[in-house]
């Protein structure tokens, strides 16, 4: 699943290239990959990209909106003067489209975006612009690392007490955004032990973990993401937070760069998980 950076430079990189076109037309190859009628958005102007959590929302000015998820191996690939491939890599990203992968493809002025999913658990949904904020799956988004204050993030911690920290990060409900790279790479900077109980974290601990979120994420974004074999920039070229910042993410084996122990992986809330032994109490 991508991460909160990868989707955010997805978004960045759809801005520069589809943001004022006028949606023609879609043809839905899969129907278990939407929800909702394109019909309401034929002859609107996209005017707005917006990202809650790891969703897409692309607003119209007619009043109506499309909300994308990639989930696991989504691709979103553009063909017009330019082409670019965001989401899971595959051959597609450089065949002709559309691909036996291609679940749905949106015509605009100028080109057609193709919605690729190769385990069908993405989706597209088209909704009423006001209706967004309310949607099941975005109201259950808790806030930001951001957006969120200490006191706030500490008590969703303790309110799941008896799961591991690792588990609670990972949880949309408790703070949006976090998947497995970053919260591994979070708990390393606050220097807490993944396998920890959650209402065993104090509220100083919670500030440091809220904090290496931010950190982290922010890194992220500026290096473009992650160069895990699941999302690249939406010009197609990789990012490069794992080569430039990553401190136990994949390191398995090697040596903590801040005090030499080994890096361990263990498996955690049943993810592959990267931690230093000494650094993380």
């Amino acid at each position: 699943m991508p991460e909160l950076p990868e989707v955010e430079t997805v978004k960045r990189g759809l801005v520069k290239l589809i943001l004022y076109k006028k949606f023609i037309q879609a043809e839905v190859r899969e129907s278990k990959s939407v929800m909702g009628d394109f019909k309401g958005l034929i002859g609107a102007e996209l005017v707005g990209l917006r990202r809650f959590g790891k969703a897409l929302v692309m607003d119209f000015n007619n009043d109506w909106s499309l909300m994308i998820h990639l989930r696991m191996t989504g691709q979103l690939i553009w063909q017009g003067e330019e082409r670019f491939a965001a989401g899971h890599p595959t051959e597609d990203f450089v065949r002709e489209m559309p691909s036996r992968h291609t679940r749905v493809i949106l015509e605009f002025d100028g080109g057609k975006l193709y919605f690729n999913d190769q385990r069908k658990f993405g989706f597209c949904k088209v909704l009423r612009t006001v209706e967004v904020g309310e949607d099941g799956f975005i109201k259950k988004l808790a806030k930001e690392p951001w957006g969120m204050e200490v006191k706030e993030f500490w008590e969703k911690l303790q309110r799941r007490k008896n799961s591991v920290i690792k588990a609670a990060l990972l949880d949309q409900t408790v703070i949006a955004g976090l998947g497995n790279i970053y919260t591994d790479e979070t708990l390393f900077d606050a220097g807490v032990d993944p396998r920890r109980r959650a209402g065993k974290v104090t509220r100083q601990e919670a500030e440091k973990i809220l904090e290496g979120a931010r950190k982290v994420m922010q890194r992220a974004i500026d290096a473009g993401g992650s160069t895990m074999a699941t999302y690249v920039r939406a010009d197609g070229t990789k990012g490069s937070y794992l080569e430039e910042f990553a401190q136990v993410f994949q390191r398995e084996g090697q040596a903590c760069f801040r005090c030499g122990t080994e890096i361990k992986k263990n498996r955690v809330a049943g993810r592959g998980t990267y931690f230093c032994p000494r650094c993380q109490k």
